[in-house]
């Protein structure tokens, strides 16, 4: 379950200099007060606190038009800036990414030397990060959001943002070997075997960090036996059994070569082309 960010709400306030408002349940109907000439400069801080009140309280609709409201109608206000933060924070809240990650361009361009540029880049981040689809679908979106990340890291290392990007970078480097071995095992069962084992190969030289190794090594042990190749098999099975000795993956691998064994001394004929022929 996605965290519900709390640090751009006290970032902004603090950037604007304001205070935070109380905690309600929804808008402070007297707050929508007409402001008279005399208490112009106030205006933007109202409409903040209202934007505010309606992000605690979750309507989020609501709170993008008050924030929006302050960049159209008050420019060059002191709140505008971290109302065009907010904004985006709250479109990303209710889901609304492509939306979000416009802001957030608009800011990042706007204010490159803002107190909370890193925030800005976390963000957006992370609104292409919550785009990922599942394995079984293509996965160019997997590859954006890792570069936006990646970009987090480079621009600030030492940040918590940074921190928590290279975990999602993480993910999504797993995500993107999963889709490698779903395409890997379509062509193992229609027995186009060397376009299998380079989907494999690159699970195992690309993405050595991820969970869907050992299956790699394993499935090409399964596909080397089966095109007569022991020598192949036994050697991703030592390396299977090297970084992996307590995976049922390498357990799988030692039983089918010792099947093969028996099979090649003639103790148990055809027992591994059974075996292999059962795999799916």
């Amino acid at each position: 379950m996605r965290r519900f960010l709390t640090i751009p709400i006290l970032f902004a306030l603090a950037a604007c200099g304001g205070a935070a408002p109380t905690p309600s349940t929804g808008a402070d109907p007297s707050l929508t007060r007409r402001v008279t000439a005399n208490a112009a400069d106030e205006e933007p801080q109202q409409l903040y606190v209202l934007g505010m009140q309606n992000l605690r309280a979750r309507n989020y609709a609501r709170a993008v038009e008050y924030f929006d409201s302050i960049e159209r109608e008050h420019p060059y206000s002191t709140w505008s800036t971290s109302a065009k933060l907010m904004a985006a924070y709250t479109e990303y809240l209710r889901n609304r990414y492509t939306e979000a990650i416009g802001a957030l361009d608009r800011f990042i361009q706007l204010h490159p030397a803002h107190r909370d540029i890193a925030y800005a880049y976390y963000l957006r981040a992370l609104s292409q990060y919550e785009q990922i689809t599942d394995a079984q679908r293509d996965q160019r979106q997997t590859t954006i959001a890792i570069a936006s990340l990646q970009e987090v890291i480079n621009r600030f290392p030492d940040s918590a943002y940074a921190r928590d990007a290279r975990l999602k970078i993480d993910l999504g480097r797993d995500h993107l070997a999963g889709k490698e071995m779903t395409v890997g095992r379509f062509y193992q069962r229609q027995g186009l075997h060397q376009a299998a084992i380079g989907r494999y190969r690159r699970v195992v030289e690309d993405f050595q960090t991820t969970n869907h190794v050992p299956e790699a090594l394993h499935r090409l042990v399964e596909i080397y036996l089966n095109l007569g190749l022991p020598d192949e098999a036994r050697r991703n099975a030592a390396v299977l059994g090297y970084n992996y000795p307590g995976s049922d993956w390498y357990a799988d691998s030692y039983a089918l070569l010792v099947a093969a064994g028996a099979e090649a001394r003639g103790e148990r004929p055809g027992f591994v082309s059974r075996m292999l022929n059962k795999i799916f």
